[in-house]
């Protein structure tokens, strides 16, 4: 009994071991084009550390990556709280992976400004895609970004394309006024919007609606079928208002019910429709070209404000800064022309 249980401990403790040390990044790029799903999540932690030598690590994958990712289409999706984001998507994610394609999903948790911690739970909330060989689903903090959108999804979009993912969602908190960083890395953006729940008129917003490419009423089953119908004509005539897209598209607004499975296979040949008109009059290829552009530019500003703070002059300077401020014995203006000085000696 003793031996066994000897045998036991050294086993756990090997796997703990294992657990600890850290796969070589030939290893990790290896069991990221191989498909391996561990492999592409241990992948991803490291590409939200904040460590340095995590970063540096990550960094390295992300350029094998990029040689080896698969043609992809890039869906993101939106909708407030409760218009039934998850559900839509596990619905749709079977629909596609009973196709033959390979889906990736990556679903943003509010973070709490509060506590800084996150419910992490669409795992639970799409139990039968989850268990789908061919769906992989990633659900990652949101942080303090904008739209509710993890600060490193672009670099877990490339890892996911090189592990075979050939669409990938990416589903955003769905709170706030701007869903524009979401928008700045798909090639579709999709928004779910609800009947008969007072979403009508509050949907109806400028800035939200130009960035759609389409618009689906969601729950639109039972007693809200009628109401999906009105609410469709009302998001139709608003978008006959709207000026029309640079590559011509005119956004459709279509009604689903995904906990009846109705007019999920419309939303999908919506947007395969879109990708391949775009495609033949070459705007696809430059909204991505666009989209690496300010992938670019915004790693730059992320990467100076992490300097910036980082700075052990501008620490120490920093709370003195404030306090000035705060109490009007210097303006903002003068106090940031300060540390920003300090920052570049």
């Amino acid at each position: 009994m003793n031996t066994n249980k000897n045998i036991s401990n050294q086993s756990a403790s090997k796997i703990k071991k294992f657990r600890r040390e850290l796969p070589s990044t030939e290893n990790l790029t290896n069991g990221i084009l191989s498909g391996n799903k561990t492999a592409l999540s241990r992948a991803i932690t490291l590409i939200e550390s904040t460590n340095s030598t995590h970063t540096k690590q990550a960094n390295e994958i992300i350029e094998r990556c990029l040689l080896h990712k698969t043609n992809s289409i890039r869906i993101g999706i939106t909708g407030v709280p409760g218009v039934g984001k998850s559900t839509f998507i596990e619905r749709f994610g079977k629909k596609l992976t009973a196709q033959g394609n390979k889906v990736a999903v990556l679903a943003v948790d509010p973070t709490s400004t509060v506590t800084k911690g996150s419910i992490l739970g669409d795992k639970t909330r799409m139990e039968e895609l989850v268990k789908d060989e061919n769906a992989f689903i990633r659900p990652s903090p949101s942080g303090s970004s904008l739209g509710g959108v993890a600060r490193k999804t672009r670099e877990t979009i490339v890892l996911c394309e090189a592990a075979g993912y050939n669409v990938i969602l990416i589903e955003t908190v769905g709170v706030g006024q701007s869903e524009t960083a979401v928008h700045s890395m798909v090639d579709f953006f999709l928004l779910l919007k609800l009947a008969g729940a007072g979403d009508e008129l509050q949907g109806i917003k400028r800035g939200i609606m130009e960035m759609a490419d389409a618009i689906v009423i969601n729950k639109s089953d039972g007693d809200n079928v009628q109401r999906a119908k009105k609410a469709r004509v009302e998001f139709t005539r608003a978008l006959h208002l709207l000026k029309t897209q640079d590559n011509g598209w005119v956004p459709k607004v279509l009604a689903c019910s995904a906990l009846e499975d109705i007019g999920i296979t419309d939303v999908w040949e919506t947007i395969t429709n879109y990708v391949a008109i775009n495609t033949k009059n070459n705007f696809f290829i430059q909204k991505r070209q666009e989209q690496n552009k300010y992938w670019l530019l915004q790693t730059i500003e992320d990467q100076l404000k992490q300097q910036f703070y980082s700075n052990k002059s501008v620490k120490a300077e920093l709370q003195v800064a404030i306090d000035a401020v705060i109490n009007n014995k210097t303006s903002p203006f003068t106090a940031a022309d300060k540390l920003l000085n300090l920052h570049s000696k």
